[in-house]
């Protein structure tokens, strides 16, 4: 079943939405974006609607915005703070991830749509991984911060606001999500690999699932163009899992440098974390975070045809593109 209404895409002017904008007007998908702002100076085209903030806009506002709509795809939210300064991030999790989330659904079952697709995250499972035991859907769920209890919170809204109605919720449990306009920890790790830094990760022996841009937007096409919806939790993934070692060195070769691993011992880095106060990064880029995306090929038929290498490129050439200006 191929959707023709328009599909609406909040947080369409952020890394993944823009993504999938781009890859909606490449296959002539129609779609409303849902930005938070916009230029004034700039003409606005009828595609783009700006709600400022879904958790408090008047039903007007929504009912507008998801007027005719077909699906909606939610990407909108307040993503974890690495460095968090606010006096209650736990509220502004909630409001932005919970509340937005539960309006719009509201808005979405009055307005007659059919799919929700949801971006939420790994972290509602936990942080690691055993070595050979992805997560998967049935798995318990094991939030660890604010972030992650707010987009657990999100997605069971979602599955009661939904229940009984045509609207059917499907929730994306994402992985660490790389392409062209990537930002956070690998856009840093990227500008280290590219100017030849000496990074000390050449002794870790992990695994951890990742997801381009490319073979993403093509699992929300399979979300909203399967003949029976996929209702409820899935991964996506790649299509293998990698070693942060050997991601630093597939990065580097994207970019066209040498990649300068330096073997230091993992209990080392940890120690280095800790007195650092940076604890959370460490054990992030030391130990395994594996997703089996299994049920959602079943449900679909999707399979991710890029590989690491092909989106890593694509991300290469965008990197240098943005440090040429």
């Amino acid at each position: 079943m191929v959707l023709t209404r328009p599909v609406v895409v909040t947080g369409a002017n952020g890394f993944i939405g823009r993504a999938l904008i781009a890859h909606f007007r490449e296959t002539g998908r129609p779609f409303r974006a849902a930005v938070r702002a916009w230029d004034p100076e700039v003409p606005r085209p009828p595609s783009v609607v700006v709600v400022r903030d879904l958790a408090t806009a008047a039903e007007a506002e929504l009912a507008a915005l998801l007027e005719d709509a077909s699906a909606i795809v939610h990407f909108a939210a307040r993503v974890h703070v690495m460095r968090e300064t606010e006096i209650d991030p736990a509220a502004l999790y909630r409001a932005a991830n919970v509340v937005a989330t539960a309006r719009l659904a509201s808005a979405a079952v009055r307005a007659g749509a059919t799919r929700f697709v949801f971006a939420s995250t790994v972290k509602v499972n936990g942080e690691f991984t055993v070595a050979g035991r992805p997560f998967r859907p049935d798995d318990p769920p094991a939030p660890q911060d604010a972030y992650a209890r707010s987009k657990l919170d999100a997605e069971r809204e979602l599955g009661r606001l939904c229940a009984g109605t045509p609207l059917v919720p499907v929730i994306l449990r994402l992985p660490l999500v790389y392409g062209p306009g990537v930002a956070g920890n690998f856009l840093a790790l990227q500008d280290e690999i590219a100017r030849g830094r000496a990074l000390p990760l050449g002794a870790i022996r992990n695994r951890r699932s990742v997801l381009g841009t490319g073979n993403l937007v093509e699992a929300i096409d399979a979300a909203l163009d399967a003949p029976v919806a996929p209702r409820g939790v899935h991964f996506v993934a790649d299509g293998e899992s990698i070693a942060v070692p050997d991601l630093v060195r597939a990065m580097a070769a994207a970019l066209g440098v040498e990649a300068r691993l330096r073997a230091v011992p993992v209990g080392l880095l940890r120690l280095a974390g800790a007195l650092s106060g940076r604890r959370a990064t460490v054990l992030r880029l030391t130990e395994s975070l594996e997703v089996d995306p299994a049920t959602f090929t079943t449900a679909t038929g999707w399979t991710p045809r890029r590989s690491l290498a092909h989106g890593l490129a694509a991300t290469a050439r965008w990197w240098r593109l943005r440090h040429s200006i």
